[in-house]
């Protein structure tokens, strides 16, 4: 399915990649740097007019490179176009690269006025950030912070040009302050880093402009990752024939469920048979067999409190989803134990993944892992703001040390296999920010798997359905006070067409 998957995906690009590739299109224009300059200018020119028609006064934000550059093109169509504009420099960043200088010249060879910036901003309409783009480093002064400042304090919107001040284009990481772009016009490329991770708190609405590259620019150029939207969902799920029975539908057992956390366990039993396996066993805790029969009498609750058991309930199994509410006792240690050496494939969850990261080994490459940041930072063994400064390398990273398929959950879900590109999920919203929502999606991949999909397959499919239901559950009633049970519900209704 991995053709299907790259199908229905747009790909999205790293700096080096972005880089690359703007080398090899100025190569193929006779090494005319100045002509893409003038493309991006324009195309910016073309977006704020699109998005902003009324703005009158517009200040443009100019770094010392070519991203200010792209800023003083645009500043030029805005003063013939009789707008009222300035463009303005942070202290002691005056126009640096060739391309910048040359246009900065142009625009004041027009009557523009270009000066390092005030303490305070001009009044405006608009700003339009043009300091860094791609070409953020990390590294401030304290005229970069100034201006910086001055413009997250105006309550003007913001027109970022490529990427937003202080963000990571290439892992979605915000090392520091940044700025709240109410829309970013990214350039030559859709960036990987600005689809996932805190990057998402500061891009508002996404734009690109291709710029009309010369056949050939991307040649040989690698996809940092593929996004996924809703659109795509149909083509990656499997499809159920008319003579299908619960047999090929596969059987999914659920292993968790430790005292006082029985409704974990329900929850990803509850999401498996909305996703459509077959048949669905949930090991647990004898006190909550008699309430998950009750919720959901689908299910086939087996009392085990001897973790032994559990690998004769695998061998039966197609796969098994463990880690739902299993805690870390004695009981879940050996739970955890019997799944690994009596399942047929797994997907591990929760309180699995912190038994894993205290004693780490390798596992089979059809394994699913799906940790959350704080489970990957523990898994790693790196800080919760490692794993966000760059959620590409850390999916990588974990699929290297485990030899598995890895599901880094939050905003722009991030999944990754060995060998392959990463997958970004773009769907989703604020209010599945709620306990509970991460059992539904081990119950998603479970179901996935146990209905024939391989592990990548299942993982990539399982995250963009769940993601999918949240939005349409809170498409009825809205986003907050969002339940998993309100996602489970949804998840029916998403369907894979023949």
């Amino acid at each position: 399915m991995y053709a299907s998957r790259a199908d229905a995906a747009t790909p999205l690009y790293d700096i080096a990649g972005v880089r690359r590739v703007e080398a090899q299109a100025i190569a193929l224009l006779d090494g005319d740097g100045d002509e893409l300059m003038l493309r991006a200018g324009a195309a910016a020119w073309r977006c704020l007019l699109g998005h902003w028609p009324q703005a009158r006064r517009i200040v443009v934000a100019c770094g010392p490179g070519n991203n200010g550059g792209d800023g003083y093109v645009l500043a030029l169509h805005a003063l013939q176009a009789g707008r009222d504009v300035t463009a303005l420099h942070p202290a002691g960043h005056a126009p640096r690269s060739a391309l910048a200088r040359r246009a900065c010249a142009a625009f004041v060879e027009a009557g523009g006025m270009a000066l390092a910036a005030p303490d305070a901003l001009p009044e405006a309409d608009l700003v339009v950030d043009a300091l860094f783009g791609i070409g953020f480093d990390g590294r401030t002064d304290a005229g970069i912070d100034a201006l910086v400042a001055a413009i997250a304090g105006s309550g003007t919107d913001v027109l970022a040009l490529d990427v937003p001040t202080g963000v990571s284009a290439g892992g979605g990481g915000v090392p520091g302050t940044a700025l709240r772009a109410t829309r970013t016009l990214q350039f030559i490329a859709n960036h990987a880093g600005l689809s996932t991770g805190p990057a998402l708190d500061h891009v508002g609405a996404l734009d690109m402009a291709a710029l009309d590259l010369p056949e050939g620019s991307f040649d040989g150029v690698t996809p940092a990752a593929w996004r996924l939207q809703a659109g795509a969902l149909q083509a990656l799920l499997p499809v159920r024939e008319r003579t299908a029975h619960k047999g090929r539908a596969g059987h999914v057992l659920v292993a968790g469920g430790n005292h006082g956390m029985g409704g974990a366990a329900l929850l990803a039993a509850e999401a498996a048979l909305r996703a459509g396996a077959g048949l669905v066993s949930v090991a647990t805790r004898a006190a909550h067999v008699a309430p998950l029969l009750a919720r959901t009498p689908e299910a086939m609750a087996h009392a085990i409190e001897e973790p032994e058991d559990l690998v004769r309930l695998s061998a039966s199994a197609d796969v098994c989803a463990i880690g739902p509410g299993l805690g870390r006792d004695a009981w879940a240690v050996g739970m955890l134990r019997a799944a690994l050496n009596g399942a047929h494939a797994l997907v591990v969850d929760a309180d699995a993944l912190n038994l894993l990261a205290a004693s780490p080994r390798s596992l089979p490459a059809d394994t699913v892992l799906t940790p959350h940041p704080g489970e990957a930072a523990r898994l790693l063994g790196k800080s919760v703001a490692e794993v966000q400064h760059d959620r590409l390398a850390a999916a990588h990273a974990l699929c290297t040390r485990f030899g598995c398929v890895a599901v880094l959950k939050g905003a722009g879900t991030v999944v990754a296999a060995p060998g392959e590109i990463a997958w970004i999920i773009d769907a989703g919203n604020p209010g599945m920010a709620v306990g509970g929502m991460g059992d539904a999606l081990t119950g998603v991949i479970a179901a996935l798997r146990a209905q024939g999909l391989a592990a990548a397959d299942a993982a990539v499919a399982g995250a963009l359905q769940h993601a999918v239901a949240g939005d349409r559950a809170a498409g009825g009633g809205g986003s907050r006070g969002l339940l998993p049970s309100d996602l489970i519900s949804a998840l029916r209704y998403v369907e894979a067409t023949p």
